[in-house]
């Protein structure tokens, strides 16, 4: 019979276990939570006699999750949240806050938000540790099973129990390198171009490129590449016109000259996301806030 109970659980234990689902290592693990593999392996010992389950299995040379470790680990990262949030009061203290908190974001969000947000948090909460992981095209599971704690995304996905905000909108420009080709002026020079675009996942282009096409603007697309920060080197001496946001000319897509869509065009929103779990939680409106204000507000 098992003599363990779950009054034996504490929140080490459930860092644990999420930590080692995580990477998949018992190595990366330890060095993780700043401890020995002989303790992490002793903790992985008292999480398999009170769960009653191997938890971690050999997978080639590494080690797998069994579905029960995958099924507690999302428990446990909901009731890690919860210790966290009681942890915290109106008076929350952002250079006191010790935790990671996970971003999804794609190359453009990041490149936007994300590094003046680390300077921030460097200076106000030290002790954070920020974690950027792809938001390709979010679902609501990111969110509700805990993989991230803010979405940055024009996409936002949308349920009763997710929240958001809209950041900004920005307008499309056309790039191209202008030591190879003049700007498209006329519809008939665009449409009549070879052009490039990213393609996140193979089942959904870019709102914009569903737009286009269904306004019956048809474009010869000769690349597609799964992110922004790839175009650069395919436009680079080349003839290829991207359209893109222009707050890319600012960053990604600096060295280009840019010009007017010569097709009506929508504009492109930026939405925050979160779980309504986080909505009155002091040390995420803290953190949102910090989110706001870090975008450069000149496109």
């Amino acid at each position: 019979m098992n003599k363990f109970d779950w009054l034996d659980l504490d929140a080490k234990l459930l860092k644990l276990l999420v930590t080692v689902v995580d990477t998949g290592s018992v190595t990366q693990a330890a060095h993780q939570l700043g401890v020995t593999q002989s303790a992490v392996s002793h903790l992985l010992e008292k999480l398999r006699a009170i769960t009653g389950d191997p938890l971690f299995v050999k997978s080639g040379r590494g080690i797998a999750a069994t579905a029960q470790a995958e099924a507690l680990a999302v428990r446990a990262r909901s009731l890690l949240g919860e210790l966290e949030r009681f942890a915290h009061s109106e008076s929350f203290d952002p250079a006191r806050w010790r935790a990671q908190v996970t971003i999804a974001a794609n190359d453009f969000q990041r490149e936007l938000l994300l590094p003046a947000l680390m300077h921030k948090l460097r200076i106000q909460a030290p002790l954070l540790t920020l974690r950027v992981i792809p938001s390709d095209i979010p679902s609501l599971e990111m969110l509700r099973q805990e993989h991230c704690q803010l979405v940055i995304s024009p996409r936002p996905p949308e349920a009763t129990d997710v929240m958001q905000k809209r950041l900004f909108v920005d307008r499309y420009r056309v790039y191209y390198d202008a030591h190879t080709r003049q700007a498209p002026m006329k519809k008939t020079d665009y449409l009549g171009a070879s052009h490039a675009t990213v393609m996140y996942s193979p089942q959904r282009a870019l709102d914009l490129d569903q737009h286009l096409e269904r306004q019956g603007v048809h474009r010869q697309f000769q690349i597609m590449v799964p992110g922004f920060s790839a175009l650069p080197a395919f436009l680079r001496g080349t003839d290829l016109l991207i359209t893109a946001p222009s707050m890319l000319s600012h960053s990604l897509l600096q060295e280009f000259a840019n010009c007017d869509v010569p097709v009506p065009c929508p504009s492109m929103p930026m939405f925050m996301v979160w779980h309504l779990r986080y909505q009155s939680d002091p040390a995420h409106k803290w953190l949102r806030h910090q989110v706001e204000t870090s975008l450069n507000r000149n496109p």
